[in-house]
C-alpha cells in the first residue's frame, strides 16, 4: 500500500509561481509511474504532468507544457510540480498519482490518489 501525500497548493496571482510537493510512503517499490493530475470547478480529472521517478522521463498536458516541470528526488520519496507563469485556468485542486506506468497514470488507470491540494490563480 502506497500513501500519497500533497503539500504547496495556495493563492497566487496570474503570473505567479508555486511548487507542489508529493511525498510517497509504504510499499514504493511498487510505484512505476507518478504525476499529478487535476480537477477544477464543474470539470474532469486531468492529467497535468507524469514522470517515471526511476528514469527522467517526463510529459506534460499541451496546456501546462512551457511552464510547468515535474521534477523528483528519489532519496525523498519525493516529486515536484514547479508551476509558473499561473493562469486563472490552472486554478484547480491538484492530485498526486501514482501507476503501473506512464502509459496506465495517462489514461486514468491511477492505483494511488494523494488527497489534493488546492491551488487558485486569481487576482
Amino acid at each position: 500500500q502506497v500513501q500519497l501525500v500533497e503539500s504547496g497548493g495556495g493563492l497566487v496571482q496570474p503570473g505567479g509561481s508555486l511548487r507542489l510537493s508529493c511525498v510517497a510512503s509504504g510499499t514504493i517499490f511498487e510505484i512505476n509511474a507518478m504525476g499529478w493530475y487535476r480537477q477544477a470547478p464543474g470539470k474532469e480529472r486531468e492529467l497535468v504532468a507524469g514522470i517515471i521517478p526511476r528514469a527522467r522521463n517526463a510529459m506534460y498536458a499541451d496546456s501546462v507544457k512551457g511552464r510547468f516541470t515535474i521534477s523528483r528526488d528519489n532519496a525523498k520519496s519525493t516529486v515536484y510540480l514547479q508551476m509558473n507563469s499561473l493562469k486563472p485556468e490552472d486554478t484547480a485542486v491538484y492530485y498526486c498519482a501514482a501507476a503501473g506506468n506512464i502509459r496506465l497514470l495517462s489514461r486514468g488507470a491511477v492505483d494511488y490518489w494523494g488527497k489534493g491540494t488546492l491551488v487558485t490563480v486569481s487576482s
